[in-house]
């Protein structure tokens, strides 16, 4: 996965504009661990970074800070609530991983979006994919994060990369999808999305266009 032409079989596999958020009642929601309540769905984006490293390409992980309230230490995409001064998803994606990381927006290239993804947690996510070919280091926030990792995009399409993560909460029993690399246990939501990066856009097994 490390070809021109690579990249075009990506592009091909992407959708050309976020999708709309249906009607809230349509929507079922993926690794769920509290009930829902009637909240409307919170509209999000994360960054899929396909970062240029020599002749080959990672794709960027945070670890979110230990000090924050919800989902402290787990393993994430940049990105988080789509604002109202944001002008779309890819806007909102490249402006969090800017204030995560320090991505320069200028230095990402959108190739497209993967179809939605709701959580358990209510939101509505907008999976944003670009290619990075960054001019500096990414510096974790500290604020909000408190590692920044990169995993080899070849690894990633290799079936054999990805296990079963198990966990009991309130008595039932969750499953996700597990990463593990260098130290770092990918799980739950991230890992979930990023299966189905690997399942739709990088095998192809799926055209999600």
């Amino acid at each position: 996965m490390s070809s021109e032409s690579d990249i075009r079989q990506i592009v091909t596999r992407l959708l050309p504009a976020p999708e709309p958020m249906p009607d809230a009642g349509d929507l079922v929601a993926d690794f769920v661990l509290e009930e829902l309540g009637n909240e409307p769905p919170v509209p999000a984006a994360v960054l899929i970074a396909l970062v240029r490293r020599g002749s080959g390409y990672n794709v960027l992980y945070t670890r979110r800070s230990g000090g924050l309230r919800k989902h402290s230490g787990q393993v994430a995409f940049p990105g988080g609530r789509i604002d109202p001064e944001d002008h779309d998803a890819a806007y909102a994606a490249l402006r969090e991983a800017n204030e995560e990381v320090a991505l320069y927006p200028e230095d990402a290239q959108v190739l497209g979006y993967m179809p939605y993804y709701y959580t358990g947690t209510n939101y509505f996510i907008t999976p944003v994919v670009a290619i990075v070919e960054p001019r500096a280091p990414f510096v974790p926030n500290p604020g909000e994060v408190d590692a920044v990792f990169e995993v080899p995009l070849d690894m990633l399409v290799q079936e054999a990369s990805y296990q079963t993560f198990r966990i009991v909460h309130r008595g039932q029993k969750r499953e996700s999808w597990q990463i593990d690399f260098e130290g770092h246990r990918i799980w739950g939501i991230t890992a979930n999305l990023t299966r189905r990066f690997r399942d739709t856009v990088l095998a192809g097994d799926g055209h999600v266009a």
